[in-house]
């Protein structure tokens, strides 16, 4: 298991839940479709690592390395 901030462009993963540290971000996360137990791909990573850009559910999200670091998943 690893944080989806570690992956790189194309790698595909499962959210598996959120780290200890990400319980402040949990609720806007939630609200934009991350739960538990759906696909993401990863889109995009700027040169900087910040923001990064996903693929969940059809949609396109951006999020910041922070947010990114509180997502736990399961690469496939």
């Amino acid at each position: 298991m690893t944080t989806l901030d570690k992956l790189k462009i194309g790698d595909r993963a499962k959210l598996v839940g959120y780290t200890e540290t990400g319980k402040g971000y949990r609720r806007k996360l939630l609200t934009m479709g991350l739960t538990p137990g759906i696909e993401i791909g990863v889109v995009r990573v700027a040169p900087m690592g910040d923001p990064v850009e996903i693929r969940v559910r059809g949609a396109s999200l951006s999020l910041r390395k922070e947010e990114a670091a509180a997502l736990d998943v399961e690469k496939l």
